[in-house]
């Protein structure tokens, strides 16, 4: 069986919405991560250690349509070319997906993704797609979480955890780091 791990920038309010910016992200506080925080390479090196765990990436829809044309041809997600990929989509149409970026499969369902856990294969890392992480924590398919929290306070935004009335879940802590620019790294495993 295979792990599912969101994976993402948070502010310390809870926020994930437009951590970098750029189209798609416009608005008051859109590229919080690259603002008002002093870049050490350290703080992100979460980011590298993960690529090592991950065997596919996960997106929703809106997350795909933003990442797929800048990760495609970006050296920075160069690693990132031929893993498979997979979008949980119930509107994106299959001509819609970017050609060049390894093999892409379009999952339509919950159910969908329930099977694709428990199949072979490493890790399935999801980035961004907030609303996607929410849906799937609350079908209990979510195994991890690996955040990267921010000294920052946006009031307004995506929330990546769910705000229904349900029961309580408890997540134990597999890893924890604090950096001097206020970022701290929370690796938090989901118990059943």
């Amino acid at each position: 069986m295979r792990d599912l791990v969101y994976t993402g920038f948070m502010s310390l309010d809870g926020v994930v919405d437009s951590p970098g910016g750029g189209p798609g992200e416009e608005h008051r506080s859109g590229g919080w991560v690259v603002k008002d925080v002093e870049f050490l390479p350290e703080a992100f090196s979460l980011k590298g250690e993960e690529l090592a765990q991950t065997g596919a990436l996960m997106f929703g829809r809106r997350s795909y349509e933003a990442f797929a044309p800048t990760w495609r041809d970006s050296e920075d997600h160069a690693a990132y070319r031929d893993l498979p990929k997979y979008v949980v989509s119930s509107s994106l149409p299959d001509d819609a997906l970017v050609d060049g970026w390894g093999p892409l499969t379009i999952l339509r369902s919950t159910a969908d993704v329930a099977a694709l856990k428990q199949g072979e294969g490493g890790d399935i890392f999801i980035h961004g797609s907030a609303e996607l992480a929410r849906r799937l924590a609350e079908a209990d398919l979510i195994d991890r979480y690996h955040l990267l929290v921010f000294p920052v306070l946006l009031g307004a935004g995506k929330s990546l955890f769910s705000q229904a009335d349900r029961d309580r879940q408890t997540l134990r802590l597999r890893d924890s780091a604090a950096y001097p620019n206020g970022v701290v790294k929370l690796i938090y495993d989901v118990t059943r």
